[in-house]
C-alpha cells in the first residue's frame, strides 16, 4: 500500500516547484556546497556506515565488524518503549546493553548517532518494542486494522493518527518525551563515539482527508512540518541540550522527501554556545523497490529526490546524513544499479550515510550474504573512501569493476586519510600519488582494513590512485 499511497505524490512535484516555497526552502544562497562535519584538525570528514539493534540483537561483536571493514559510522536505534516501559521506570538492563554498544563504539573508533526509533507509533499497533510506550498511547478508541501484507499501511488507521495527534499537542505527555530524551542524554554523554542524536525517526501524524490521495499526503505533511512537527523538535532540542551542549542533533522530515517532495520545515535556533549543531537527517528510499520491484533506472527516482533534497539543509546550512537507505536486494540488476547511483548521490550532498540494515542473509536489506562477504551489488557500499579529507575536495570515483578508487584534492597542512577496504583489497593494492606528497600505509589489526595516509605542502593539488593487485 506504500507504493499506492504515495506514487502520485511525484506527479504533484512540479506544480509545487512553480509554489510560493516556506521559510524552508526561502532566501536561496550562493554557498551551494554542501555542509561538512570536521574533526579536530579541521579535516572533512566521510562519515558511512550501517543501522544497527532495532530487534536488540546487536552485540560488541558486530561493532568490531562493521569497524573492521572500515566503516566509521552507526546508527544506533533505540525504542522509547523498550527503555522506559512504565512511565519513570527505566530499564536498567536495556541501557547497560546499549552502554556496551557505545563503549565498543569508542574502543573501535565508530562514531554514533542515536536514533529514537518508532514504527507506526509504537507496540500498541503490532511494532513489537518499537516506539512510543503503550501507556503513553492515546487514540480515544478509534479503530486499528493491521494489514500483514503492508506494516507502512498502519500509518493511515484512524488509532495510529489520533496516537501521534495526542502525542504532539498533551501537555503530560510532551513531558514525559522530554524527560525520556533528558534521561537518554545523561546515559550517553561523555562518550567519545557519541556524535549526535536523529530526533525522532520518520515523523508521521493526523491526515485531514482521503489518505490515498497525494495532494491530501502532501498538504498534511507540509502542515505537520510547519507546525506540530516543527514545535516537537523545538522542545527536543532543548530537552537535549539541558544535559548535552555539544552533540549534533538530527531533525528528519516526512517520508514524502523520497517521492521528491521538498521539506517544509523550518530553520531550528540550538541553544548552545558557539555556532549551531543542527542536522538534517532525511531518508532515500525508492517507494516501488521498497514493494518489492526491481528499480528501474529511467524512472527518475535518483534525480527528482536530488533535486527536493538541497534546498532546505543550504539554506540553514545544515550537514546532511542520511539515516536509512538501501534497497531489500541489491542484487538484482536494477537494484545494483540504484545502490551504485545512490552512493554517488550521497558524496555530492551528504555528509555521510548510513545503510539500513547491518547483518548477513539473502535480501531482507542485509548487506553480507551468509558467508559474511558483501553482496556483489553493495559493491559500492563497500568502497575505498577519504575517511579524514584534508583540504578541498577536486574529485573522488571509484570503480567496481577495476578496483580503482581516485581522489583529487587541495591539500591543507594535515594528513588526509584513505581506507583501503579488506573485501576490496584483500590481495594488496597498487598506489600512486602526485603532488608533492608523503604517502605511509598503515592496518590497525591483521584482517582489517588498510589505510593510506598522504600529506602534502598546503595549497599542493593532490592526486591519489589506488588499484587492486
Amino acid at each position: 500500500m506504500r507504493a499506492r499511497l504515495l506514487a502520485g505524490a511525484v506527479a504533484l512535484v512540479a506544480a509545487l516547484s512553480t509554489a510560493p516555497l516556506s521559510t524552508a526552502a526561502a532566501a536561496p544562497r550562493h554557498d551551494t556546497a554542501p555542509v561538512a562535519l570536521t574533526d579536530g584538525h579541521g579535516r572533512v570528514l566521510g562519515l558511512r556506515g550501517f543501522n544497527v539493534d532495532k530487534y536488540d540483537e546487536t552485540s560488541p561483536a558486530d561493532i568490531r565488524a562493521i569497524a573492521a571493514q572500515g566503516f566509521d559510522l552507526i546508527r544506533l536505534d533505540i525504542t522509547w518503549a523498550r527503555l522506559e516501559p512504565r512511565r519513570g521506570r527505566y530499564d536498567e538492563a536495556q541501557f547497560s546493553k546499549l552502554r556496551q554498544l557505545m563503549d565498543a563504539a569508542d574502543r573501535y573508533g565508530l562514531r554514533v548517532v542515536v536514533d529514537f526509533h518508532q514504527d507506526v507509533f509504537g507496540p500498541k499497533y503490532g511494532g513489537g518494542q518499537d516506539g512510543v510506550p503503550v501507556w503513553a498511547t492515546r487514540d480515544d478508541g478509534l479503530p486499528f486494522v493491521a494489514n500483514p501484507n503492508d506494516w507502512f499501511a498502519g500509518y493511515f488507521q484512524p488509532a495510529v493518527q489520533r496516537a501521534f495527534q495526542h502525542l504532539y499537542d498533551d501537555a503530560d505527555l510532551r513531558r514525559d518525551q522530554d524527560d525520556f530524551y533528558a534521561h537518554v542524554a545523561r546515559e550517553f554523554r561523555g562518550h567519545r563515539s557519541l556524535l549526535g542524536y536523529d530526533l525522532f525517526n520518520e515523523p508521521s501524524g493526523p491526515i485531514a482527508g482521503d489518505p490515498t490521495d497525494p495532494a491530501v499526503q502532501i498538504a498534511a505533511s507540509a502542515a505537520l512540518e510547519r507546525g506540530r512537527l516543527a514545535a516537537m523538535y523545538r522542545r527536543l532540542i532543548g530537552a537535549v541540550r539541558s544535559v548535552d551542549s555539544s552533540s549534533w542533533l538530527f531533525v528528519e522530515p516526512t517520508v514524502l522527501v523520497g517521492e521528491g517532495v521538498p521539506t517544509q520545515l523550518p530553520g531550528f535556533t540550538d541553544p548552545r554556545h558557539g555556532a549551531a549543531r543542527i542536522g538534517y537527517a532525511p531518508h532515500f528510499y525508492d517507494t516501488n523497490v521498497e514493494n518489492g520491484q526491481d528499480w528501474n533506472p529511467a524512472d527518475g527516482f535518483v534525480q527528482n529526490y536530488v533535486a527536493a533534497i538541497g534546498a532546505y539543509p543550504q539554506a540553514h546550512r545544515m550537514p546532511v546524513l542520511v539515516g536509512e537507505w538501501g534497497p531489500p536486494n541489491a542484487d538484482t540488476p536494477g537494484n545494483t544499479e540504484l545502490v551504485s547511483q545512490q552512493v554517488s548521490a550521497m558524496r555530492q550532498f551528504a555528509a555521510g550515510w548510513t545503510m539500513w540494515y547491518w547483518g548477513k542473509g539473502v535480501g531482507g536489506y542485509t548487506p553480507l550474504g551468509p558467508d559474511g562477504k558483501p553482496h556483489p551489488g553493495d559493491a559500492p557500499v563497500f568502497a575505498p573512501y577519504a575517511r579524514e579529507l584534508a583540504g578541498t575536495l577536486l574529485g573522488e570515483s571509484y570503480d567496481a569493476a577495476t578496483r580503482t578508487y581516485t581522489l583529487r584534492y587541495r591539500a591543507s597542512a594535515a594528513t588526509t586519510r584513505i581506507v583501503l577496504p579488506p573485501s576490496v583489497y584483500a590481495d594488496g593494492a597498487s598506489i600512486a600519488v602526485t603532488g608533492r606528497s608523503r604517502i605511509e600505509l598503515r592496518q590497525p589489526h591483521a584482517g582489517w582494513y588498510g589505510t593510506a595516509e598522504v600529506s602534502a605542502p598546503r595549497g599542493a593539488v593532490v592526486t591519489v590512485t589506488v588499484t587492486g593487485l
